[in-house]
């Protein structure tokens, strides 16, 4: 069997996204989004997954046999830095790794329209990349900050769990805290932040209630605040956000997100048709007075309508960059279809 430093290697050489290490199987492989089995003689064994999980955890192991599950990073010389989760599974470990590229694209290398830097070079309010795992929502936000850092002078806090990207700092200045390492919770790393003297402040993901209300306050206190979410849609990401409060406040944080609401970006990776890579498809909702009224009103459903017309505002639909992929050349009509919103929509336009 493959030492660690070898299979991390291949990871890297094949331009995985991910590797998975479990008890008795052969290590798997996530290429362009799907999973490929190295053809090694053999499985892994217990021992094996047990000694690749301390050598990634270090002094961190004794923390995830009590917890049963723990995040890292992990950085080997020559090879990469890496996202890892290390887990319990019918008692035996296993191992996640995310492969973190070492060059951060810029948005124009990732396929960004020209509104988007209008979206991230707001000067206050809150900005959130969403979309499922997997979907490139780290490297979409490592993009963005990596723009701040070469082009403008300020000061950035990212609050991560576990950091990722490491910026190093340019025109910026930029700190990095870890969850659990820098700082004890994201809460009490945000309400910090704000007496820091930050300009931008990148929260890692919104979790909970109280995660997301000391997000609106920073926003509201003036400073740009950058975080992701695990949602798929401008509408469903705005009533995330208002769901995970109590009824009788619900009102009060519609008023709050329509007043520091700039933007959302949501995204999913899809296959290229020449079996090259992955590339990004977007949804764009830009901040109008009409998107506002929509929220602080509770009329979110209305809201995918205002995104369909509201291409003069830079606004644009999943379904429509699809299409604008598919007749590109770039994505297959299986592609096209199977990752559409409205897929009886999509079929008919792919056709026209």
């Amino acid at each position: 069997m493959k030492n660690l430093k070898d299979l991390l290697k291949i990871l890297v050489e094949k331009e995985g996204s991910d590797l998975h290490i479990s008890v008795n199987v052969q290590p798997v492989i996530r290429i362009n989004g799907e999973l490929n089995v190295l053809n090694d003689k053999n499985k892994i064994t217990k021992d094996e997954v047990k000694n690749y999980a301390m050598q990634l955890l270090g002094d961190d192991y004794d923390k995830y046999l009590k917890a049963g599950e723990f995040d890292a990073s992990y950085t080997l010389n020559g090879v990469g830095m890496f996202r890892v989760n290390v887990y319990k599974e019918r008692g035996n470990d296993a191992i996640a790794v995310r492969n973190i590229p070492s060059k951060i694209l810029s948005p124009k290398e990732l396929g960004f329209p020209d509104v988007f830097n209008d979206l991230i070079n707001a000067k206050m309010g809150l900005v959130l990349v969403t979309g499922p795992t997997g979907s490139g929502k780290s490297t979409t936000v490592a993009s963005i900050i990596n723009e701040f850092n070469l082009n403008t002078k300020r000061h950035i806090i990212t609050l991560e769990d576990p950091i990722e990207y490491v910026h190093k700092s340019n025109k910026s200045l930029i700190n990095q805290r870890e969850i659990g390492k820098d700082s004890g919770s994201y809460v009490a790393a945000l309400k910090a932040a704000l007496r820091e003297d930050p300009d931008v402040i990148f929260v890692g993901e919104m979790r909970d209630m109280e995660t997301i209300t000391a997000a609106i306050t920073a926003a509201e206190t003036g400073h740009l605040v950058l975080s992701t979410l695990h949602t798929i849609g401008a509408d469903k990401t705005i009533d995330r956000i208002i769901d995970v409060f109590p009824e009788h406040n619900q009102t009060q944080v519609r008023i709050q997100l329509a007043s520091v609401l700039k933007g959302v970006v949501s995204q999913q990776l899809l296959k290229k048709k020449d079996e090259s890579g992955r590339i990004p498809a977007f949804e764009i909702m830009t901040f109008t007075p009409a998107v506002q009224n929509l929220i602080r009103e509770g009329k979110t459903h209305q809201i995918q309508s205002l995104i369909q017309t509201g291409s003069k505002y830079g606004m644009i639909t999943m379904d429509k960059c699809i299409i604008d992929l598919y007749k590109k050349g770039i994505i297959s009509y299986e592609t096209a279809v199977q990752s559409s919103v409205d897929k009886e929509f999509v079929t008919k336009m792919l056709i026209l």
